[in-house]
C-alpha cells in the first residue's frame, strides 16, 4: 500500500511508461509540468499548441526539446479535438489541460460523438491528500466539479474513489460518507443519502469497499472521537475515502488542509476513458508531479 505521495513516483517507475497529452501547451506552467514529469522518468509527453511559443519556453528554461513531442496547433478548439482524437485511437494514456479555457477543454471531452465520456459515466474529481496529522493518505471527492451530487452520482463517486484506492494498493478501502452527525437526521439530505449508501454497501449493491455513514467528519478520521461516542465501525477513525455531500463542503475541507495544515495533494478528473489532469497556476511543482504520477498510476 502506498503511504505517501512521494511514493507515487517510485511506484510509477515500476510500470509501463504512460503518454501524457497536453492541450494548448502555450504557457510556462504547462510545459514545465510536462517536462518535469518527463525528466523524472514518469511519462512521455505530447504537447499540442503553438510550436513557436513552446520552443521559446524550452529555450528560456533550458529544456531539452528533443525529449518532447510537439504538434503545432495554435487554435484551442482544434487542439482539444486533436488531443481527444489521439486518446481515442490509443496514442495517449492521460489528458492534461494547458492554456485553454476550461469550458472549451471540457466540451471536447464531453462531446457525445467524439468525446471521452462513455454512456452512463459522469465526470468528477478525486483528490488524494497527505495531511501530516492523519496516519495515512485520504482520498476525497468531490471538491471541484459536481456542485450537488444526487444519490446515483454519489454511488459513482464511491466507485471512482474505490478505483483510485485500489491503484494505491488498498484492496478494500474504507469509505466514510460525511454528514453533520452520526445520527440519522431525516430532514437533512446528506444524512439520508449516507444511510442509503451504507445500506447499499451492506447488501452488495456497491462492491469493493466498506461503507459507513452518516459519519461526522471527526468520527471518520479520529479513532478517539469514535470511541468516546461509542461508534463501533471498521470505518470510523480509519477512513481511506471521504465522500462529501456537496462541493461546498468538499472544497472547504480541501483548502483547509492545504492552507492551515500545510498538506500536500494530487488530483485529477475521473469518469472519462482516461484520467485528466487539471493543475492550477497556484500549484507547486511538486503538486503537479504528484498529480501526473497519480493519473499514471490509475491509467
Amino acid at each position: 500500500m502506498i503511504k505517501k505521495l512521494s511514493d507515487f513516483q517510485e511506484e510509477v517507475l515500476k510500470r509501463r511508461k504512460r503518454t501524457l497529452v497536453v492541450v494548448s501547451a502555450n504557457d510556462n506552467h504547462s510545459v514545465s509540468a510536462a517536462y518535469g514529469a518527463v525528466r523524472e522518468g514518469l511519462i512521455q509527453a505530447i504537447l499540442i499548441g503553438d510550436k513557436a511559443i513552446i520552443e521559446k519556453i524550452c529555450r528560456e528554461e533550458d529544456f531539452d526539446l528533443s525529449r518532447l513531442v510537439v504538434h503545432h496547433q495554435p487554435d484551442d478548439r482544434a487542439a482539444a479535438s486533436l488531443a481527444v482524437e489521439m486518446i481515442r485511437r490509443g496514442d495517449g494514456d492521460i489528458l492534461m489541460k494547458g492554456l485553454i479555457p476550461t469550458d472549451k477543454f471540457l466540451k471536447a471531452i464531453l462531446d457525445k460523438e467524439k468525446g471521452l465520456l462513455d454512456q452512463g459515466s459522469i465526470l468528477s474529481h478525486v483528490t488524494v491528500i497527505e495531511n501530516p496529522n492523519y496516519h495515512k493518505l485520504m482520498i476525497v471527492s468531490d471538491v471541484a466539479v459536481l456542485p450537488q451530487p444526487d444519490l446515483g452520482q454519489k454511488v459513482q463517486l464511491i466507485r471512482y474513489m474505490t478505483k483510485v484506492a485500489n491503484a494505491l494498493g488498498i484492496g478494500l478501502p474504507k469509505v466514510a460518507v460525511i454528514a453533520p452527525s452520526e445520527q440519522l437526521l431525516p430532514q437533512i439530505e446528506s444524512s439520508r443519502d449516507a444511510a442509503f449508501l451504507s445500506k447499499m454497501g451492506e447488501r452488495g449493491q456497491i462492491t469493493g469497499c466498506l461503507i459507513d455513514g452518516p459519519l461526522a467528519l471527526d468520527l471518520a478520521i479520529d479513532e478517539e472521537a469514535a470511541r468516546i461516542k461509542g461508534i463501533k465501525s471498521a470505518v470510523a477513525g480509519d477512513a481511506d475515502c471521504l465522500l462529501f455531500p456537496n462541493l461546498d463542503a468538499g472544497n472547504i475541507f480541501y483548502k483547509t488542509n492545504m492552507k492551515l495544515a500545510l498538506a500536500e495533494s494530487a488530483a485529477m478528473l475521473v469518469g472519462a476513458r482516461v484520467p485528466v489532469v487539471l493543475t492550477s497556476r497556484g500549484d507547486s511543482t511538486q503538486t503537479k508531479l504528484y498529480s501526473i504520477a497519480l493519473a499514471s498510476l490509475v491509467s
